[in-house]
This record gives structure tokens, C-alpha cells and sequence, in this order.
């Protein structure tokens, strides 16, 4: 569904800032970052791929609710980003919420895996499980 161009006029009015775009060294600070936190959470990373302007994950968490992995995810790869002074720690990267969807069947993990993996366009910072 694509937005009215009265919503993006809307939207646009209300940035303080710049969109944010993620470089390479960015978007394998994000993805490291990614990485490190699932370990530390004992979440499995099954797929990631960070792209510029946006992130796709594919998490396996047994009693975390979507919204809050995310959040947990979005904040830390922040803290990341801050921590190597790349960007002022006042810089808003990431949108208010974001998309999250549970999949319940192993074809749509795998599914999901695929899109996430291969059918984003060009590979920026790419991570995939091995199985």
C-alpha cells in the first residue's frame, strides 16, 4: 500500500533531522552489533541484512514479543554507532516502530530467510546462520 502524497508531505514536515544513511563502515557496525546482542540475549540470529536506509532480521526468541526485540536491537546497534563516534550521540537513525511478524511454520522461517538473504538487491552487510 503506498503512502498519499499529503502522508509523505506530512511525514517530511515533521523530521528534525536528515534521513539516515548507513555507509559501509555503518552498516557493518549495525550488523556486528546485531550479532553480538542476539548472543548476549540468547535470541539466534537466523538471517540480517542492513541495508542503507533500513535493517531486515529474521530472530528466533522463545518469550520476547517482536516489538521488543526489535526495540532491544534498534537501541543497541544506537549505542554501537555512538560508541565509535561515527555520528553524534543526538542522531535519530531509526523510524518509531517498525515491521514485525511472527512466522510460525519452518517454510516460512526459510521463506523469510530467502528474502531477507538474497531478495533485498544488492548484498550490503549480510549475515545468515549456517544450518
Amino acid at each position: 500500500m503506498e503512502e498519499s502524497a499529503e502522508h509523505v508531505v506530512f511525514k517530511a514536515e515533521r523530521m528534525v533531522q536528515l534521513p539516515y544513511s548507513m555507509d559501509e563502515r555503518r552498516r557493518a557496525v549495525v550488523l556486528s552489533a546485531l550479532r553480538e546482542r542476539c548472543l548476549e540475549r540468547g535470541w539466534l540470529l537466523l538471517a540480517g541484512h542492513v541495508r542503507t536506509n533500513h535493517v531486515h532480521t529474521i530472530v528466533e526468541v522463545a518469550e520476547e514479543e517482536p516489538e521488543r526485540v526489535m526495540t532491544d536491537l534498534k537501541g543497541f546497534a544506537s549505542r554501537r554507532l555512538n560508541g565509535c563516534g561515527i555520528d553524534g550521540t543526538g542522531r535519530k537513525r531509526w523510524a518509531r516502530h517498525g515491521s514485525t511478524r511472527r512466522l510460525w511454520t519452518k517454510e516460512d522461517v526459510l521463506a523469510a530467510i530467502g528474502y531477507v538473504v538474497n531478495g533485498k538487491g544488492e548484498a550490503m552487510a549480510v549475515y545468515e546462520a549456517e544450518r
